[in-house]
């Protein structure tokens, strides 16, 4: 009971943070000259005020592009926009490949470069979105266009990370692409899929990923066409092999959207908290089962030996090391990132028995980083984090 009050503390803390925007709209076409295709999109925004075409509000907003189902429209994932763009993301639904005969490939190649045209409208004055548009981003999709993210996302680094509800794999196959994306990933399933099942779908793929940082989540009792509002041809095609999901609708999205929101408040925005309540809440949750990899960072248990001192620690501007030292031995820190990249790394040398040194992390985006010392043949682990 005392740990699921601490968790109701932290998510409180987490989302007390945001402000709640209205939901602006906008249907707008941008051109990929290298594949001369125009790609339709439904564009949902933080606006200054609810409707059509209004204004953006002030701020910098990350980027979703999020891959629909096959034949399923944008307006099947209402819930998704309604929940998320009010925390204050920008989320992008392309219509293409809606029809009965969808390219795959198209469809993977329209969602990466969407993620790059809205980034690069950040920069463009023309653009309703100017000045609007943070660094962080990502590409997320369900059944044919979850499968379609990992075409996207292969060999593709732009993005921040991946998310994807009851992938199914597409042609060219989305499992072979995944041993081509190393961003950090979110799998997501239902244990009750019967269209696109785990075992021949998102386990594959979840196992094929080389992301650095990977999470298979399957919902207890979740179906595949529950990932979004009602559908005809998904609901249509579902009851042929289940007919009453044993998990209602609401109840699903609501797992999705609170595993999800705390995903995506880490990786886009950066919040350290988030981070924390996801992890606490794939172990004590009754609602799913997970699979978690994540060998670059492995800070969930990471502490300095007792002799090694790092404070503050959440820090803010910088933190300070003491250690002792060995007379006349180097030693050498390192800062890893969630991606497993070296950030930081210097050798000091001292005749004093402390070592002291202060490193700045002003310029570090917040979130945890895996800090490596090494005095001589000693190797020492410890998890910082920014806030």
């Amino acid at each position: 009971m005392k740990k699921i009050f601490s968790l109701l503390i932290l998510l409180s803390t987490v989302y007390m943070s945001f402000a709640q925007f209205p939901i602006g709209h906008q249907s707008l076409t941008y051109n990929d000259p290298a594949r001369s295709r125009d790609i339709a999109n439904e564009i949902y925004y933080p606006a200054v005020s609810a409707g059509n075409n209004t204004n953006v509000a002030t701020g910098q907003f990350p980027i979703i592009v999020f891959g629909h189902g096959f034949m399923m429209g944008y307006d099947a994932y209402a819930y998704l926009k309604d929940a998320l763009v009010p925390l204050g993301y920008i989320v992008a639904f392309p219509t293409t490949e809606g029809g009965t005969s969808p390219v795959h490939a198209d469809f993977g190649a329209d969602l990466a470069f969407i993620i790059n045209k809205l980034k690069t409208e950040g920069g463009n004055s023309a653009s309703p979105f100017y000045n609007h548009v943070s660094a962080t981003s990502a590409v997320m999709g369900h059944s044919m266009g979850g499968g379609a993210s990992f075409l996207a996302c292969e060999n593709n680094t732009v993005p921040t990370c991946m998310i994807t509800f009851a992938a199914a794999n597409t042609t060219p196959s989305s499992i072979t692409a995944a041993y081509n994306v190393t961003i950090p990933a979110l799998v997501i399933s239902g244990s009750v899929d019967c269209v696109a099942p785990a075992t021949t779908n998102q386990t594959p793929m979840y196992d094929s990923l080389a992301s650095i940082c990977k999470v298979f989540l399957s919902i207890n009792q979740g179906c595949h066409c529950y990932f979004g509002d009602y559908n005809f041809y998904c609901t249509l095609g579902e009851s042929t092999c289940l007919p009453v999901p044993p998990l209602d609708r609401a109840s699903q999205e609501d797992v999705t959207l609170d595993f999800l929101k705390l995903y995506l408040d880490y990786y886009l925005n950066g919040n350290a908290s988030a981070w924390t309540v996801f992890n606490d809440s794939l172990t004590t949750s009754s609602r799913i089962t997970f699979l978690k990899s994540c060998p670059s960072v492995g800070t969930d248990n990471i502490s300095f030996d007792n002799l090694i001192h790092v404070f503050p620690n959440p820090a803010e501007d910088y933190f300070m090391i003491e250690l002792p030292l060995v007379k006349d031995v180097p030693i050498n820190i390192s800062l890893m990132n969630m991606l497993g990249e070296n950030i930081f790394s210097c050798r000091e040398q001292s005749n004093n028995s402390i070592f002291r040194k202060e490193i700045s992390t002003e310029n570090l985006p917040k979130g945890f980083y895996l800090m490596i010392i090494e005095e001589g043949h000693q190797k020492f682990f410890g998890k910082i984090v920014k806030q």
